[in-house]
C-alpha cells in the first residue's frame, strides 16, 4: 500500500465503509474476527498497490468540458442535474472519491452532494460552495452572486452558508472564461474580501479565492483566505506571504492545458484562448516561486472547463510533476493536503478510522505518477464502484 506516509506491505480490513485495521495479516484477521464478520469478502491485490482515493479541490459539476462553458447556464435544471450526476460518476470511476465544487448554478452542487451521501446516485463525495460571490459584472457573473460593498458581500456569503455551503468562494480577480474580464485585474476590494472572510469565521468555514494576478492574490491572503485558486501570476512576494500564513495554492494546471492545447479551432472563444496563452507563459514562474517558498499545494483541476473532463482528473498529477513536484509530493497534494484544506479528517490516508475510499493500482504512485491513469479497482466507502 502507498499513501503520504510512504509505501509498505500491509493488509487492509474494511467494515461498514470504514478502514478498521491496517497491518500484517494476523492483526487484520484478528480485527475481522472481533467484528464477527463471518461473511467477510477477501479481495486479493497481491502484487498491486492500494492507495487512498484522490481528492479534487476544484471542480464545477454543472460544466461538461464544452468549448464555451458560459452556454451551460442556459441548459435546463434537469439537464444540469443529469450532467452533474454523470460527472460525479466519471470522477469516482477514475479514482477520485472526493471533490470540492467551487461554483455551480443555484444549489445544484449542494443537492448533488446530498444525493451522493443518501445513496441516490453513485459518485464522488461532494463538498460545495453554492454560488460564487463576485462584483457586479465580474468574472463568472453568468452564474455567481453579484455583490458590491462590504455589507452586501457579507450578506451574499451568509446566504451561501444558509443554503448549506461547506466552503465559500469569491472572485478576487478577473478570469479567463468571462468575456471582457481582465485576467489578473483585482475585482473584490480588500475591504470586501475582509467582509467575506469575516462572514465565514464564526462557523470556521474554509474560504477560497479565484485569483490570477499578484495584487489580487495578496489582497486575498491579507484577508485570511484559506486557498488561492489558479494563482497564475503569483510573484515571489505573494508566494512568501502564502507560505508564511499557510495559505494553500490550488494550481488547476489542467484548466490552462485544456484551453491552450485545443484553441480556437476547437470552438473555444478567441478571447479566452488569448488570455489562457498569456497566463500559460507565466505559469512556470508561479510554480518556481511556490516551490521555492514552500507554499502548501492541494490538487485541483477546474474540471468542467473547456476540454477538462472529470474522467481525466488524475492527469493533473502528471501536470504537477511536469511543473516540478515529485510523485510523492503530488500524491500528498491530492490526498492529505487536499483533505486538510477541505477540513476533512477521514480521508486522504490508508489508515484505521478513515473512510474506505481506496484505489488499486498496478504501480507504486510514489514512484510512477502515471500509475493513476488506469486504476485496477476503485472502492468508495468500501463498495467497489469501478
Amino acid at each position: 500500500m502507498a499513501d503520504a506516509a510512504g509505501t509498505r506491505e500491509a493488509d487492509v480490513a474494511v467494515a461498514d465503509g470504514e478502514i478498521v485495521a491496517v497491518g500484517d495479516s494476523g492483526a487484520v484477521d484478528d480485527a475481522v474476527a472481533e467484528r464477527d464478520a463471518g461473511g467477510a469478502t477477501e479481495v486479493d491485490v497481491d502484487g498491486r498497490v492500494v492507495a487512498p482515493g484522490l481528492i479534487d479541490a476544484h471542480v464545477h459539476v454543472m460544466m461538461d468540458g464544452r468549448p464555451d462553458v458560459s452556454t451551460a447556464v442556459s441548459d435546463s435544471d434537469y439537464a444540469a442535474s443529469y450532467r452533474a450526476a454523470s460527472n460525479l460518476a466519471a470522477a469516482v470511476e477514475a479514482g477520485v472519491t472526493t471533490v470540492r465544487d467551487l461554483g455551480s448554478r443555484g444549489t445544484l452542487a449542494l443537492d448533488a452532494g446530498e444525493a451522493v451521501a443518501a445513496g441516490d446516485i453513485d459518485g464522488a463525495r461532494v463538498l460545495a460552495c453554492g454560488r460564487n460571490v463576485i462584483m457586479t459584472g465580474g468574472h463568472g457573473n453568468w452564474f455567481g452572486r453579484e455583490a458590491d460593498g462590504p455589507a452586501e458581500v457579507r450578506k451574499a456569503a451568509r446566504e451561501q452558508l444558509k443554503a448549506g455551503a461547506d466552503v465559500l468562494k469569491c472572485m478576487a480577480t478577473g478570469g479567463v472564461l468571462t468575456e471582457g474580464a481582465v485576467t489578473g485585474a483585482p475585482e473584490l476590494t480588500p475591504e470586501e474580501l475582509a467582509a467575506f472572510t469575516d462572514a465565514a469565521a464564526p462557523t470556521d468555514t474554509p474560504t477560497a479565492a479565484h485569483a490570477h494576478g499578484e495584487v489580487g492574490i495578496k489582497n486575498a491572503v491579507e484577508a485570511g483566505i484559506s486557498s488561492i485558486e489558479h494563482g497564475t501570476f503569483m510573484d515571489r512576494e505573494a508566494a512568501e506571504m502564502m507560505a508564511e500564513r499557510g495559505t494553500y495554492w490550488v494550481p488547476t494546471a489542467s484548466a490552462l492545458r485544456g484551453i491552450v492545447d485545443n484553441g480556437v479551432e476547437a470552438g473555444i472563444p478567441e478571447d479566452a484562448v488569448a488570455k489562457a496563452e498569456d497566463a500559460a507563459e507565466r505559469f512556470d514562474d508561479a510554480w518556481d516561486h511556490a516551490i521555492d517558498a514552500g507554499v502548501p499545494i492541494a490538487m485541483g483541476t477546474d474540471a468542467g472547463t473547456p476540454f477538462n473532463f472529470f474522467e481525466e482528473i488524475p492527469q493533473e498529477m502528471a501536470h504537477m510533476v511536469d511543473y516540478g513536484l515529485s510523485p510523492e509530493r503530488a500524491l500528498e497534494a491530492a490526498t492529505v493536503n487536499a483533505a486538510d484544506l477541505l477540513g476533512l479528517d477521514d480521508v486522504g490516508r490508508v489508515a484505521e478510522g478513515h473512510r474506505a475510499d481506496l484505489v488499486v493500482l498496478d504501480a507504486d504512485p510514489t514512484e510512477d505518477v502515471e500509475a493513476w491513469q488506469e486504476p485496477d479497482a476503485v472502492f468508495a466507502r468500501g463498495d467497489r464502484v469501478a
